[in-house]
């Protein structure tokens, strides 16, 4: 069986977790939010009283990530979010957590017929023969409301204005590191959710990956849309 492997990139709170999550749903994919990854280190390194600016220690907590392991909750907070941006530009980190994110997109569990990953290098390293290759971007401003009112929600009190900053500095690092930086590859689709809702872009990428990649959506029976096409022929 052909694993289909879809890459997505972009800049944080820009949407891409959700549109991967949904996409993955909607195509009965494996997901992975590689992001996690990056966040598990960070955790790692502070957990153990570790400096989160030595790449040295950064390096041995990536060594000790495990994708099966990781507990989304415990990662979301700022602090979280800050130093994963930090050991995300060490090489060293980079390069161990590389293997795991390759053997997911190989490897989907639960004999899933493809993979949906995104992050920051997806389609320029990670997967650079990935099938599908979106890039997810929105304008700052709208970014950082959304983080914003995530941050609220959870009960988190942040001010809008510092976690604008925040997100521009994160931007800057993720788009200027020496390592893997942020960029559109060059046969990513990309797609701008400033002005459109989770469910538009949602439709929008579907419609894209059915109609110009020839990828089925999954039917309550498990199988493709194209399967049953032929079945029924």
């Amino acid at each position: 069986m052909t694993i289909v492997v879809v890459a997505i990139d972009g800049e944080s709170a820009s949407g891409k977790g959700t549109l991967g999550k949904n996409v993955a749903r909607e195509l009965d994919f494996a997901y992975l939010d590689t992001g996690l990854l990056y966040r598990q280190t960070a955790f790692n390194v502070m957990k153990n009283n570790g400096n989160i600016n030595s790449e040295a220690d950064a390096a041995r907590a990536a060594s000790q990530v495990s994708i099966a392991a990781i507990n989304p909750d415990l990662l979301r907070g700022e602090d979280i979010s800050q130093g994963a941006s930090v050991v995300a530009a060490y090489p060293l980190v980079r390069a161990a957590l590389l293997g795991l994110q390759r053997d997911f997109a190989k490897n989907p569990p639960n004999n899933k017929r493809g993979a949906v990953l995104d992050g920051r290098d997806i389609g320029t390293v990670v997967c650079p023969d990935a099938e599908i290759k979106l890039y997810v971007t929105a304008d700052p401003a709208i970014r950082a409301a959304r983080r914003h009112k995530e941050l609220q929600d959870k009960g988190i009190t942040a001010i809008q204005g510092q976690v604008l900053d925040d997100l521009k500095q994160r931007d800057h690092r993720d788009a200027h590191r020496s390592t893997a930086p942020l960029r559109v590859a060059p046969d990513a689709w990309v797609v701008d959710t400033t002005h459109t809702s989770a469910a538009e872009v949602l439709a929008n990428v579907l419609d894209y990956i059915t109609k110009t990649k020839k990828i089925g959506l999954v039917s309550p029976l498990g199988m493709t849309e194209r399967d049953a096409e032929s079945k029924n022929r």
